[in-house]
C-alpha cells in the first residue's frame, strides 16, 4: 500500500511517501510545502491545496495518514493549521484516499515503542527504519514520514482491516 503521510502545518506542511509492503517500508519521496509570513491566509491555504493536489496526482498514494492536532498556549496558531488540516483532508477525500488520523502519541509509540521519546527519537529512528542516509530536513519532513510508517503498521489492527475515520 502506497501512504502519504502528512505533518499539518501552516507555514510548514510535511509530507512523505511510503510504500508499506509485507511488513516492510520503502521511501518514495518526501518534502515540505512551504508559504511565506504575510502572505493573506487564502493564498497560503491555496498553495497549500494545490500542494498536495499535485503530491496525489503524482504519487497515486491509496491512503492519506494525518497527525490529529493539539492546541497548546497559542490558539490563533492552531486555528489557521485546523484550516490547512482541513484543506488537505478535503483534498484527499476528493482523490479516494482512505484518510487516518493519528494523535502524537500514537506516531512516537508505533515508530520509537515510547509514546513520549523526544523529537529527536523520533527523527533518529525514522532514518533508521527507511535506510535514509541523513535525517530528512526539516523536521516537519521526518514527522510527515514517521505518520506514515504509523499508518503502515496500525490500517489492519483496526476491524475490518482499513478504515476512514
Amino acid at each position: 500500500m502506497r501512504i502519504l503521510g502528512i505533518d499539518p502545518g501552516y507555514a510548514i506542511v510535511g509530507w512523505g511517501i511510503v510504500d508499506f509492503e509485507n511488513n516492510r517500508f520503502r521511501t518514495v519521496d518526501f518534502g515540505s510545502i512551504r508559504t511565506k509570513a504575510g502572505t493573506d491566509t487564502v493564498d497560503r491555504l491555496e498553495k497549500i491545496y494545490d500542494g498536495i493536489n499535485l503530491i496525489i496526482d503524482k504519487y497515486k498514494p491509496e491512503h492519506l495518514a494525518i497527525e490529529e492536532l493539539f492546541f497548546n498556549t497559542n490558539q490563533t496558531t492552531g486555528i489557521v493549521v485546523a484550516e490547512a488540516r482541513g484543506i488537505i483532508l478535503l483534498a484527499a477525500k476528493q482523490h479516494g484516499l482512505r484518510i487516518g488520523e493519528y494523535t502524537p502519541l500514537q506516531v512516537k509509540q508505533a515508530v520509537v515503542g515510547y509514546g513520549r521519546a523526544e523529537k529527536g527519537q523520533v527523527i533518529q529512528m525514522v532514518t533508521t527504519m527507511l535506510g535514509l542516509p541523513k535525517p530528512p530536513k526539516p523536521d516537519d519532513t521526518a514527522d510527515a514520514l514517521a505518520i506514515a510508517m504509523c499508518h503502515g503498521h496500525c490500517a489492519f489492527s483496526r476491524i475490518g482491516g482499513y478504515f476512514n475515520k
